[in-house]
């Protein structure tokens, strides 16, 4: 600070927001962002826009965009002081939303809000986003980091992320063809995913669970930061060699939410709950949280992070393909004619 007169000279930094430290986290960031590019970048991290060419194999392309947060996941993050992760679920939300649609991810822009800006910190959470579109194959080329003084409690920041694909016109996956005898497979998640997580702290402070406990031989806040499971690739291999129906990213509302969400009106999906095993972590929540079954279904993933449609001749060969390609493949149920009750039948 300086004097002017009767007045001190402010800077911006006086007023909470140091621009050194943003200039230093671009510079650190750019060589993980830069193990993300793709042949098509053209433009990347530190320009005002980032470009990037579609394709050249797409004839007609259509883009398909995403955008979504990390949510109350972030809390334990801060809880845990354990950043490493969430960059990952980041990616993961938007990617795997636009995958269901058949779509190629091609870049991803992140947001990172913060009351005032730990550089180390926002660097961890930026490798994580880079990670996760490595494990995407889609290019990190731009985002904003926004030191708001008086916004966020100390030591606290939020994340929002957007993807970009491509598909194919005449490949777009939307389940309009999804018909009754149809098999419906189901992909593990790796964990709760990035949904249900206020329900999740809610059981956890009540139990008073600590974070160092050990679960079922890892540590408690290790399972529970565990990132979302990425789809991406095995999927798209998938969708070159066999045709597929329809995809449901099982998000927020999950399996009873969602999967309707790609189901013609006059269909239900049956669901067999003896298909899968519930993961440890699901059971837990579900004793010590009292929830009830319904509410499970509804709120979690209950360890099934993405669920596909197929035609009867088509789920075995789907199944062995994506086992082949490291992904735990559940047979869940079948496509059925609806009458009055709900879209997703739990039997």
């Amino acid at each position: 600070m300086s004097k002017e007169g009767n007045k001190t000279a402010l800077s911006y930094r006086d007023a909470g927001v140091d621009i050194d430290a943003g200039d230093s986290l671009v510079e650190r960031i750019k060589p993980w962002a830069k193990r993300t590019l793709r042949p098509e970048v053209l433009g990347g991290i530190g320009g005002f826009g980032a470009l990037m060419r579609l394709p050249e194999r797409y004839k007609e392309p259509v883009l398909v965009s995403g955008t979504d947060g990390v949510g109350t996941k972030l809390k334990l993050a801060f809880e845990f002081n354990r950043h490493d992760t969430v960059g990952i679920d980041l990616v993961a939300m938007s990617v795997n939303d636009i995958l269901v649609q058949g779509a190629e991810p091609l870049f991803f822009l992140d947001y990172f809000a913060c009351g005032k800006l730990d550089v180390a910190v926002a660097e961890t959470v930026v490798r994580g986003i880079a990670q996760g579109c490595e494990q995407a194959g889609c290019a990190l080329i731009g985002g904003e980091t926004a030191e708001m003084p008086g916004m966020y409690p100390d030591g606290e920041y939020d994340l929002a992320g957007f993807a970009v694909g491509v598909v194919e016109r005449g490949q777009i996956v939307n389940g309009s063809t999804i018909a009754e005898g149809d098999v419906v497979l189901g992909l593990a998640s790796s964990g709760a995913h990035s949904n249900g997580y206020a329900l999740i702290r809610k059981i956890v402070a009540r139990e008073g669970m600590a974070a160092d406990a050990d679960f079922y031989g890892r540590r408690f806040a290790d399972v529970l930061l565990e990132p979302t499971r990425i789809y991406v690739k095995p999927l798209l291999a998938l969708m070159a060699q066999v045709p597929v129906k329809g995809m449901a990213h099982i998000t927020g509302g999950g399996l009873t939410g969602n999967i309707p969400r790609i189901l013609p009106e006059h269909l239900a999906a049956q669901i067999h709950i003896v298909s899968w095993p519930m993961p440890p972590l699901f059971c837990w929540l579900q004793e010590h949280g009292g929830v009830l079954p319904t509410e499970m279904y509804r709120t979690f993933n209950c360890g099934v992070g993405m669920v596909l449609v197929l035609a009867a001749e088509h789920a075995d060969m789907a199944a062995k393909k994506l086992t082949q390609a490291g992904e735990t493949v559940y047979r869940l149920g079948e496509v059925v004619s609806r009458g009055v009750g709900d879209a997703v039948l739990m039997v």
